[in-house]
């Protein structure tokens, strides 16, 4: 029994440190831009934002910045990445 609570424990431990690595979304920074991400074909405003924070996660990015964004029907933008 205590070691099947141990195992939630760790597994639930590890599940929010996982979350704290990926990129955050910032409006201002003082730092460089480290490169860009751009995004086609979303169908909101949050989705494009979700999607340019996965690039910026796969990017290797910690922060990231929505640069340009438009669209009617699809959605496309540009984030600045920040390592």
């Amino acid at each position: 029994m205590k070691m099947s609570k141990l195992f939630a424990t760790a597994l639930t431990l590890g599940a929010f440190s996982f979350g704290t690595m990926a990129a955050t979304e910032v409006q201002n920074t003082d730092k460089a831009a480290t490169g860009y991400v751009s995004v086609t074909g979303a169908v909101s405003v949050n989705d494009l934002t979700a999607q340019l924070a996965k690039k910026a996660d796969e990017a290797g990015a910690t922060s990231f910045r929505v640069i340009s964004a438009g669209g009617e029907n699809s959605m496309n933008g540009t984030a600045a990445i920040y390592k």
